[in-house]
């Protein structure tokens, strides 16, 4: 077995797709971790910023987690209709490019793809946050976890989808049964003291209030509690992983993960306001998550504790997975319709679209590494993608449904009218709370992402009109090209682009740079003798060869001011280009060798023009051989290279 099958398994064919598509089951962990996860730093988001307010923050939690439950469950109602109008997937780009113009699809677009990058980084640097909670010696590693855990799941979405679903189950399931448990738990407790419970591990004391309740504020606070709403739409955008009927089964993964979020929601911000459990700053050395304090509070710093705690660290890491499934997704539509490079619409070994998913990885490492992995520090650049796609989306389902024959479409065009105004709404408020404090960064990336995009696409338009051909084939200038072929050294591997040379062309030139006079007549010499000879004695035509004196040793720049000569001197001829090149049975063997051939060969693709030609002519070198070997070797060579040799008949004829 390969490395590479160790790592990513064995190749899959094209016609075993269906067999690794998913269930519900499989779904949940495969595109809901980002929501699913983000119950663990929206609310905690919203308590940072109610920080000034000290103890009384916690009364306002409470209001503002039922303003993100009520717009969720317009998006949620929003998105089972978009999955049924596009069981064939409707991510936001899909329906916002159809409904409301290429210009706002790519917008669209745009806004999923910096939503699914600070989706990978925000969770993954939660995570590790969760982590430094439960383990405070591990601070000062924040961002090598950061990048080791980065590096795992983008391995295991390079295994495939189906598996990375499977291997995720088990720490989201875990996460649910662990919270639910200590939410229930925690509820009784309160209801059963009268709505005042006793902390079996005390949370850190609220700060004093250092500023008074202003609707600002609280504005800031919804904004970064929006946050828990990011993902939602990311399962409308997978529908095409689903087994068959893979539009129910999408929804029935929309449904459990909206209804699970919600509770957690919902949970979370009662039981902090009832344990008296505030945000603390992230960088601080003492710090502990809210559901951290939150699990102490509940059942104290034991074995449940650290099982809860981890299965958050693993969901909240893992939630990247949510992007790691949408965005080469995502990607590959993009990449279809011109907008990206096309090797992103090519699926890999495993049915994945590997170049999206490295793409992914490398730009999330690097986002990291420039925010040294601190939640706090992306927070405010996230909402601001996924509101724009989210009011996208709506809008764009709204015209569909206008342009539907259908006699039910008015209370599904309602709903999406609902959902598009209060998307749209809170993408304001969250602009205006969090531009300020870094949503200007994705305001002003959102341009630069289009103008590639353009870039891209006009780039394949160009290419497009360039090689179009609706005419017959033009037979025109058909005759032989004229052959040019340097050389460094006479040698069996300059004897083999010579040889075929002659099979293509009478009209040949040999080229040799030389670094001195001395050098030049030693290969005339022998130029004559092992060339010229034979091939006058064969009838044959005689190659022109041409030295040229490098004094300052140069190679390349001789070479291409020799080749735009001879395109002067034949400008309706094709040129030729023979480079020969030793072919090493090793790859370590290269590391001996200069690469001049490739280097060439580089150069005339670039400075060449559409008359020149260039040929690869290899010369594969064998093992290095025992003595004896050797002579036998030499002896084969001499019998191959007599029996080859044409006979003036036959050299004519070929000629």
């Amino acid at each position: 077995m390969s490395l590479l099958d160790a790592l990513l398994g064995k190749s899959l064919a094209s016609q075993e797709e269906e067999e690794h598509k998913v269930g519900v089951f499989e779904g949940v962990p495969m595109l809901g971790l980002d929501a699913l996860g983000s119950s663990a730093y929206g609310p905690e988001a919203a308590l940072t910023l109610l920080l000034p307010l000290g103890a009384l923050g916690l009364r306002y939690i409470g209001p503002i987690i039922l303003i993100i439950l009520a717009l969720l469950a317009v998006l949620y109602l929003s998105y089972r209709q978009t999955i049924a109008a596009y069981p064939n997937g409707g991510g936001s780009y899909t329906v916002a490019k159809e409904n409301l113009g290429t210009r706002l699809g790519l917008l669209a677009a745009t806004a999923l793809v910096l939503d699914y990058l600070l989706n990978v980084a925000v969770g993954i640097s939660a995570g590790v946050g969760a982590l430094v909670s439960a383990a405070p010696g591990l601070h000062g590693h924040i961002l090598p976890l950061c990048l080791g855990i980065l590096a795992f799941i983008t391995l295991m979405n390079l295994r495939g989808t189906r598996e990375s679903g499977l291997a995720f189950s088990l720490p989201t399931y875990l996460f649910v049964v662990c919270l639910f448990g200590i939410l229930g738990l925690g509820l009784f407790r309160v209801l059963t003291s009268g709505g005042h419970p006793i902390a079996v591990a005390s949370p850190p004391p609220l700060p004093a209030a250092t500023a008074g309740v202003g609707l600002w504020l609280l504005v800031r606070a919804f904004a970064s509690g929006c946050t828990a709403m990011t993902g939602v739409e990311a399962v409308s955008n997978g529908v095409t992983a689903f087994a068959d009927p893979a539009a129910k089964r999408a929804q029935g993964t929309l449904t459990a993960i909206v209804a699970i979020l919600a509770a957690l929601l919902g949970g979370i911000a009662f039981l902090a306001r009832a344990y008296r459990v505030g945000a603390m700053h992230q960088d601080s050395p003492n710090y502990q998550s809210v559901l951290s304090q939150l699990t102490g509070a509940v059942v104290g710093h034991g074995l449940l504790y650290y099982i809860t705690i981890g299965s958050v660290l693993a969901v909240l890491c893992l939630s990247a997975n949510t992007s790691f499934a949408g965005f080469p997704r995502l990607c590959h539509l993009l990449a279809e319709d011109g907008f990206l490079p096309h090797a992103f619409a090519n699926r890999g070994r495993r049915l994945v679209y590997s170049m999206g998913i490295g793409i992914l990885a490398v730009l999330s490492g690097l986002l990291l590494c420039v925010f040294g992995g601190i939640t706090d520090r992306l927070i405010p650049l996230f909402a601001v993608g996924a509101f724009l796609a989210f009011t996208l989306s709506q809008t764009g389902m709204v015209m569909h449904w206008k342009r539907a024959e259908d006699p039910h479409a008015k209370p599904k065009l309602l709903i999406n009218v609902i959902g598009a105004a209060a998307t749209g709404v809170a993408l304001i408020v969250i602009l205006v709370a969090k531009f300020r404090e870094g949503a200007w960064i994705t305001v002003l990336l959102i341009p630069c992402l289009l103008f590639l995009f353009s870039r891209v696409r006009r780039h394949y338009e160009h290419i497009r009109r360039e090689t179009a051909c609706p005419r017959p084939i033009d037979l025109r200038h058909l005759e032989a090209p004229v052959v040019v072929v340097p050389f460094t050294d006479w040698n069996t591997v300059a004897e083999k682009g010579v040889r075929f040379a002659l099979r293509l062309s009478q009209d040949i030139l040999a080229v040799h740079i030389s670094h001195s006079e001395e050098e030049s007549e030693a290969l005339k010499a022998q130029w004559k003798q092992y060339v010229e000879a034979p091939l006058a004695q064969a009838n044959l035509p005689i190659p022109h060869l041409s030295t040229l004196t490098s004094p300052y040793r140069r190679l390349l720049t001789p070479l291409l001011r020799y080749i735009d000569r001879i395109k002067k001197v034949y400008p309706n001829r094709l040129i030729a280009v023979l480079i020969p090149e030793l072919v090493e049975p090793r790859w370590y063997h290269y590391l001996l060798h200069n690469h001049a051939a490739s280097v060439l060969k580089a150069a005339l693709l670039v400075r060449g023009g559409r008359q020149v030609v260039v040929i690869n002519v290899p010369w594969y070198l064998r093992e290095e051989p025992t003595e004896t070997a050797e002579a036998d070797a030499q002896e084969r060579s001499s019998e191959a290279n007599t029996a080859d040799s044409p006979t003036p008949e036959g050299a004519k004829e070929a000629a």
